[in-house]
């Protein structure tokens, strides 16, 4: 098949792109720069001139504090862009995965969201996402999946598991939030499930579907297992509450996601995320000792 991949310079998309040319797939990957999602014209010369077989959107508005701000402009990039994708894709003929976010939650549950639950966005960033969903599966709902994820940490570019990687070096305790729960997950593990679920789109793969990683955390206990992993006394790492970070928008306090269409698609259980971050840590520590000055 032949793939494109938006948004391909972040940390989701740079991941995919890797993983399907390791699959030997037949893959172009495009920034922001090489194409603008929020352009008719820009997304319909895309797909003309590269007639992919899948569409994988990575590209996103993804300032959560500043779309507070300027949710005209998210809007457009989260929003906007994705229907115009999806139009795209339905007159080449091609497929979509477009990826979201659990910011489409209210953030109150006490159990995890399955992907069949009521949205409730209490942020711009979410309300923007949810559009750009309900864009992708308006447009184009026998050929499109959703693919929402959370909590994200990669080799490439800014995540809170490199910043715990600096300051585990730089300071003697850090004060990290202990009153938010979700799923650290490896953009990776991510890329590797958006290369299986490809080909099946339009059959059984359509809709929503939740990619995280399993089991759950507080930022504290990500923080801690980061310093344990990297031979570090993880009681450096002191608990606070949200209170301590004020921010523009609101965190979820509750932000686990339920699995079930990915196990109805035969596509396997998500790995936990301990055994993630295990894996992914020395691969991330080694990017981040290589730019640091």
């Amino acid at each position: 098949m032949r793939w494109l991949v938006t948004g391909a310079g972040g940390m989701l998309g740079r991941d995919t792109v890797e993983e399907l040319l390791a699959r030997g797939e037949q893959v172009t990957g495009l920034d922001h720069a090489s194409v603008d999602i929020t352009s008719p014209e820009a997304v319909d010369h895309t797909l003309a001139a590269h007639r992919p077989d899948v569409v994988v959107n990575c590209a996103a508005y993804t300032a959560v504090d500043d779309a507070e701000k300027d949710e005209e402009r998210a809007q457009r990039v989260n929003g906007d862009g994705p229907r115009l994708l999806a139009r795209a894709c339905g007159a080449y003929d091609a497929r979509l995965i477009h990826v979201s976010t659990d910011y489409v939650f209210a953030g109150d549950a006490r159990t995890p969201y399955a992907e069949d639950d009521p949205p409730a966005p209490r942020t711009a960033y979410g309300r923007t996402k949810l559009a750009g969903e309900r864009g992708v599966l308006d447009e184009l709902p026998a050929a499109s999946t959703v693919v929402r994820t959370a909590w994200l940490y990669g080799v490439h570019g800014r995540s809170f598991v490199r910043t715990m990687i600096e300051l585990e070096a730089r300071r003697d305790t850090v004060d990290v939030v202990n009153d938010q729960r979700g799923q650290p997950t490896w953009s990776a593990d991510v890329a590797a499930l958006v290369a299986d679920l490809g080909p099946r789109i339009g059959r059984a793969a359509t809709g929503v579907l939740h990619a995280t990683s399993s089991g759950e955390a507080t930022w504290y206990d990500l923080a801690r297992e980061v310093f344990r992993l990297l031979g570090a006394d993880p009681d450096r790492v002191r608990p606070v509450t949200g209170e301590a970070f004020p921010r523009p928008a609101p965190r979820p306090a509750y932000s686990v996601l339920a699995h079930g269409r990915r196990l109805e698609l035969g596509l396997g259980p998500a790995r936990d995320w301990r055994a993630a971050l295990h894996e992914a840590l020395p691969r991330i520590r080694k990017e981040t000792l290589r730019e640091t000055p």
